[in-house]
């Protein structure tokens, strides 16, 4: 259910809306905007009378909403969600670049590319510390210590640090060195998971699981949401469909049906969502044009012989040409690369 509180309503109205919410059996989250205070109270109450939260003073409506997900609904944040970093935003009118290797290999390869993507404007260095792969023998990463490595090279070049938590005893050492945490598409429902990462003090790239339908992926979401963490970016990174000539099939209108049911920022990651090097420039293009609040790429200095993903890895000069392409559709747009 959701409460609109009246714009003159008193702090003392408020606190005695939530008081009785709660006597009710409701969880309430407050949410406070510029011009209005609207409270989501969360709780499986089927025959729950509504007119009884509609007669308490400050209230100007209450109603119920039929998504599932409550808290990332835009019934309860109309507004977008904006998260503030040291030097960027992500959710406001600029477009936030993320690139990095899919895996952290060694100290001169991070160094490498972390001197290339911050040169060519890109905010945060992304890069797999804890890789999950499909194959038993295949790479794995460095672990703690492929995450000193990004958190230096990503201090070197003024840029933040977004990596991936694989599981609940990974968040601790990944919150030490990263600006955001990922959590990947194999990890979307992983329940118990997101529950912990709901403690989090950071902010959590959510990705879409590999046939997770958008409500799915928003339930998800909510897992974190309700446990306490309010700053959930989705990221869309293609799903799988009946189609063999790209690795997944990027779904570009995810980004605007999910602005649409939610206030939750949302990137693009035109790497995994194609799979394919030449064509995650013309896809980036696509993501930016539908309003994505972000891009994350995988970029390489030396692809061919990378160790993992180096098919869909760009090359340093692809991504500068890529940055350039992109700051002219986010001018024509109303928007700009951050």
């Amino acid at each position: 259910m959701v409460v609109v509180v009246e714009q003159n309503a008193t702090e003392k109205d408020i606190e005695g809306i939530i008081r009785i919410l709660n006597d009710f059996g409701f969880d309430v989250h407050r949410s406070t905007g510029v011009n209005q205070t609207v409270l989501g109270a969360i709780g499986v109450k089927p025959d729950f009378d509504t007119r009884q939260i509609e007669v308490l003073p400050g209230v100007a409506h209450a109603y119920r909403i039929t998504e599932p997900y409550k808290l990332a609904s835009r019934s309860f944040r109309q507004e977008k969600s904006v998260f503030k970093f040291k030097n960027c935003e992500i959710g406001g009118d600029s477009i936030v670049v993320m690139a990095g290797p899919c895996s952290v290999e060694n100290e001169k390869q991070i160094f490498t590319i972390a001197e290339s993507v911050a040169k060519a404007g890109a905010k945060f260095l992304r890069g797999g510390a804890f890789k999950p792969r499909s194959s038993p023998y295949a790479f794995q990463g460095l672990g703690e210590d492929g995450l000193k490595l990004m958190r230096r090279a990503a201090d070197e070049f003024g840029l933040l640090v977004i990596s991936e938590a694989m599981d609940s005893n990974q968040i601790e050492v990944v919150e030490k060195y990263s600006d955001i945490i990922q959590i990947g598409a194999r990890n979307m429902q992983n329940y118990n998971f997101l529950r912990e990462l709901g403690k989090s003090s950071k902010p959590v790239l959510l990705k879409r699981g590999l046939s997770a339908t958008f409500e799915e992926w928003l339930m998800s979401a909510e897992y974190i949401l309700s446990g306490g963490n309010q700053q959930v970016m989705m990221c869309e990174r293609g799903i799988r469909t009946f189609e063999t000539a790209t690795r997944n099939t990027m779904d570009i209108s995810a980004i605007p049906v999910i602005h649409a049911k939610s206030h939750l920022p949302i990137i693009a990651d035109p790497s995994h969502g194609i799979g394919i090097r030449d064509k995650v420039i013309p896809m980036a293009r696509a993501a930016v044009a539908a309003g994505a609040d972000g891009i994350i790429v995988e970029v390489h200095n030396d692809p061919d012989h990378a160790k993992s993903d180096g098919a869909q890895s760009l090359f340093p000069n692809q991504f500068e040409e890529m940055m350039k392409q992109l700051r002219v559709i986010a001018e024509a747009i109303g928007r700009k690369i951050a």
